[in-house]
């Protein structure tokens, strides 16, 4: 297939090599353009085509992949008389892996339609380790049709997708699934805490209690860094906390409070403030640290 894919950062790279070895032919292109001679020179040596903007890789496209980080990058990259609307084929999939406003998801997706474009939004969920692996978990907002088209692409780099609604709804299962994270997250966090208040080995009670009811995954990935004070970056706090703001922003316009999210978002806001925000997720445990007698 024919595919056009915009943002080549620690997700979208690996996401790229494995397109590559599955046989696609790639269009690429990044807005620091410095990056085809450093991490991905690789992908151009492999014979992927270097674009100078967006509407020529659109017009060579199949299906357009974007994953970048904020709801305003991915409209920047649609939009306008430059943008992916204006210059991809009709009947062309513009596929989005960002974990965006899902409001502005179905917003998009009706302008999508109106160019005579198929819209999926397709946030991932796994990390940079799953990228790498091509094991991502995928949750995907389309009809039928889009999805169909996609799904062949999607094998190449996810082990798991889940079609979970229309145009909108996989940015809606993304942001239940950072919701659910970020608080585990800080629970694993206090959790840590509370054993070393108590004067008890907080490795020792992880392992004890990994197994059990309150063992979880993010448990397991990140209870260990941080009672190693590890913070160098698997999950960069900046990116939780951007997506656990606008969950809390999208439940705030639907009538409604996400209390435990909410608090959360404060503290990453904290951390933020304080410049971590490359650092791990896991650096939610400085600020209870810091609160100790």
């Amino acid at each position: 297939m024919r595919i056009g894919f915009v943002g080549l950062g620690t997700m979208g790279l690996p996401m790229v090599r494995h397109l590559q070895k599955a046989g696609h032919a790639l269009w690429v292109y990044a807005r620091r353009p410095e990056v085809f001679d450093t991490v991905a020179a690789d992908v151009v040596s492999q014979g992927a085509t270097v674009c100078a903007s967006v509407s020529e890789l659109a017009i060579a496209s199949e299906l357009v992949i974007t994953n970048v980080i904020d709801t305003t990058d991915v409209e920047s990259l649609c939009l306008g008389s430059e943008g992916i609307f204006a210059h991809a084929a009709p009947n062309t999939v513009v596929m989005d892996h960002s974990t965006i406003d899902p409001e502005a998801t179905k917003r998009l997706a009706s302008r999508a339609e109106h160019a005579g474009l198929l819209w999926v939004d397709a946030p991932v969920s796994g990390g940079v380790w799953a990228a790498e692996a091509g094991t991502l978990l995928t949750l995907l907002g389309g009809s039928e049709a889009a999805v169909s088209r996609v799904l062949p692409v999607l094998s190449a780099y996810t082990k798991t997708q889940h079609h979970v609604g229309p145009a909108g709804h996989g940015q809606i299962a993304k942001l239940c699934n950072q919701i659910a994270q970020v608080v585990t997250i800080q629970g694993v966090a206090e959790a840590v805490h509370f054993a070393r208040l108590q004067g008890s080995d907080p490795e020792r009670v992880l392992e004890a209690i990994i197994d059990g009811m309150g063992g979880s995954p993010m448990m397991r990935l990140l209870g260990p860094k941080m009672v190693a004070n590890d913070f160098k970056a698997g999950i960069q706090l900046r990116l939780h906390a951007k997506d656990a703001a606008l969950a809390v922003d999208a439940a705030s316009r639907a009538g409604s409070q996400l209390p435990a999210t909410a608090l959360v978002t404060h503290h990453y806001a904290q951390l933020m403030a304080q410049h971590l925000g490359d650092q791990d997720t896991a650096s939610l445990i400085r600020l209870l640290e810091d609160l100790r007698p």
